[in-house]
């Protein structure tokens, strides 16, 4: 997509990425730039940064405060020289710029970079959200950076309305955002020890660690406290991984999330499961979770009302 509202800049420039088989998408303005981002998602934006009404800078910065258009990568197009424009262009989020009059063989090669450097950070952010991985990465001033799917469904069901799936908004929630500041302020001190949050048997261990990029990870471990894992290990002769297992199990997990929440593949959990029914004397994952549940509960039978794999339980 081209944003400049001058016609010559916009058939000149189009010409010579449409010569390289570029599909061209214009704009005369920062508000008809935003409706088109309404409906189609370019894969690279060059944008002028001094416009009447809407300029660059907030056209960019409207961007970057859209999750649809968050990843999109801009650049700058701009006459200016004066080196507090340029530095205001990258805080809006911009990736490179351009001085006008545009060099069309610098503005090719730019976009070539920049595309293939933003597809690979699509793909990486797909295997990540594939994997099942809850991470989040802040920048120095503690702001979401990125942060997978279910890291932003994770935090929607801790933090937010429970009903929700989707990703939250970039702010990390107050709890963990001044836990993650305190490192941020003084990294010297060492990371510090995981952060637990939560809501009744359902809990969040937050790992951090700084990256070699500049950001910060947190790093979210799903944790589940309806039964004790050396408490089953004792009871039932359960190995750790086998006791690991049936708490998820009794939580209402099924094979492939437990097998992304303990780092194994789902074949693996089955195997488990073999070894865990003959030992608690059941044949099916719902008869295993009521014995882990009702042990857990003193002995007490436990009522479960299942629906296909996933159990619900009340003492």
């Amino acid at each position: 997509m081209l944003v400049d509202d001058a016609p010559a800049n916009l058939t000149t420039l189009s010409e010579a990425l449409e010569a390289e088989d570029y599909l061209v998408l214009v704009a005369v303005d920062g508000e008809s730039a935003i409706e088109q981002l309404n409906h189609i998602t370019p894969d690279i934006v060059l944008l002028d940064a001094i416009m009447p009404g809407m300029d660059g800078f907030e056209t960019c910065r409207r961007m970057k405060i859209n999750e649809r258009t968050l990843d999109i990568p801009v650049i700058f197009m701009t006459a200016l020289s004066d080196t507090g424009d340029v530095v205001r262009g990258f805080g809006e989020g911009a990736v490179d710029y351009v001085i006008k009059p545009v060099r069309h063989a610098e503005v090719l090669a730019r976009i070539t970079a920049h595309m293939r450097n933003a597809r690979r950070s699509t793909q990486a952010r797909q295997a990540l959200d594939a994997s099942g991985q809850i991470l989040i990465a802040l920048d120095r001033l503690g702001r979401i950076s990125w942060l997978t799917a279910r890291a932003g469904a994770c935090l929607g069901f801790d933090f937010g309305d429970p009903r929700s799936t989707q990703p939250t908004p970039p702010e990390l929630p107050s709890t963990l955002r001044q836990w993650a500041m305190a490192y941020l302020r003084a990294p010297d001190a060492g990371t510090p020890p995981p952060l637990t949050v939560g809501k009744r048997d359902r809990q969040l261990a937050v790992y951090l660690s700084p990256s070699p990029s500049g950001e910060t990870l947190l790093r979210l471990q799903e944790q589940c406290t309806r039964c004790r894992a050396d408490d089953l290990t004792r009871s039932f002769g359960l190995t750790a991984r086998e006791a690991e297992v049936l708490i998820w199990l009794a939580c209402g997990k099924t094979n492939r999330d437990i097998g992304t929440i303990l780092g194994i593949s789902p074949r693996t959990v089955n195997k488990h499961l073999d070894h865990i029914f003959p030992k608690l004397g059941v044949e099916t994952r719902t008869a295993a979770a009521a014995r882990a549940l009702a042990h857990h509960e003193g002995g007490k039978p436990a009522a479960t009302t299942c629906i296909g794999l996933i159990c619900d339980t009340e003492p």
